[in-house]
């Protein structure tokens, strides 16, 4: 009987710890379905700006002619989900005298912050947003990129976000209770996913990566400019990958089919086997492509510029204007 009893507390203490792997992930990518089954194996990180609507209960509307509900506002999360505020995920970073903002963390820095966030080390993540917008499902994808270049293997996104979740009438909670600091560590970094500005300068001088500009065409082709950005166009020889076309427009915001991705990237001139370099205005949006790119469609050789057009502009780099180059 003891040795039975120094056999269950030790599993208890392993799983505890995170020695067991008690789920596998099916992909990058997981559903609803398939959460909500495994929920009790994997730590939940629900990432998003509104920090307030973690803690408050989602609103719906009843038709009068039907009785059936429509979710108005998102609110609530997962049960045990962990809340990581956005707005903490990126810092400034001085680079050769310029300080450029929303950038990767270093590595104290972001180690820290997702200790406080309460994740622990050898835990299986599903990142999941609020899923209401393209913009929702890429800060998903911009922390799991954060994640995965420090190291984080057993990683995953919810497709459709806490919009999908809630419109499935699943579990949702209000507990706004603080968990302990994690013990969660960096153990590498993976440097062939990030690109600096000097490679992307050599790729334009040299071409031999492609560089895929996210944003909207009006962005690429310089109708209008962001205010962090001090140039209006695109990087030259860049191609146009327009990120409102990686995910449904509105909540839940799933992703487009890969299908359909494959399809749309070759009639843009995208060779989606060959080495690639994503951008847009700060290295938010191009998460998205770099996730479709590198973790769907499994091309291992796609990198995110992180300082994107904000740190190419700021630091008088060429841009070019009113060209589309296909």
């Amino acid at each position: 009987m003891n040795t039975i009893v120094r056999l269950c507390t030790l599993t208890i203490l392993l799983l505890a710890s995170g020695v067991l792997s008690a789920t596998t992930l099916p992909g990058p990518l997981v559903d609803a379905a398939w959460l909500e089954k495994n929920l009790a194996g994997v730590t939940v990180l629900d990432v998003r700006n509104d920090i307030k609507s973690f803690t408050t209960a989602p609103t719906y509307s009843r038709n009068v002619k039907t009785g059936q509900q429509r979710l108005m506002r998102i609110g609530g999360h997962i049960p045990g989900a962990l809340i990581t505020s956005y707005k903490h995920v990126r810092r400034a970073r001085l680079i050769d005298g310029n300080r450029v903002t929303r950038m990767l963390p270093d590595q104290k820095d972001f180690g820290y912050f997702m200790q406080l966030v309460g994740l622990n080390k050898d835990s299986t993540v599903v990142i999941v947003s609020k899923g209401e917008s393209v913009g929702d499902i890429m800060m998903a994808t911009r922390l799991y990129w954060q994640l995965k270049y420090y190291g984080q293997d057993n990683l995953a996104i919810l497709d459709g976000g806490m919009a999908g979740w809630l419109m499935d009438k699943r579990e949702v909670s209000t507990d706004g209770k603080r968990p302990p600091q994690g013990n969660w560590k960096i153990t590498t970094e993976r440097k062939e996913l990030l690109a600096t500005g000097d490679e992307v300068a050599a790729v334009v001088e040299t071409g031999n990566a492609q560089l895929v500009d996210t944003r909207s065409l009006a962005l690429y082709l310089g109708t209008y400019k962001k205010s962090y950005v001090y140039s209006k166009g695109h990087i030259p020889g860049a191609k146009p990958f327009p990120n409102e076309m990686l995910t449904y427009p509105s909540a839940p915001a799933t992703f487009t089919p890969l299908k359909t991705l494959r399809t749309l990237a070759a009639e843009l001139k995208i060779d989606t086997d060959k080495d690639i370099i994503t951008y847009c205005n700060s290295g938010h949006l191009a998460s998205g492509s770099w996730f479709i790119f590198s973790e769907l469609m499994g091309n291992k050789n796609v990198k995110l510029y992180d300082g994107s057009m904000h740190q190419w502009t700021l630091e008088n780099r060429p841009v070019t204007a009113l060209k589309l180059e296909l």
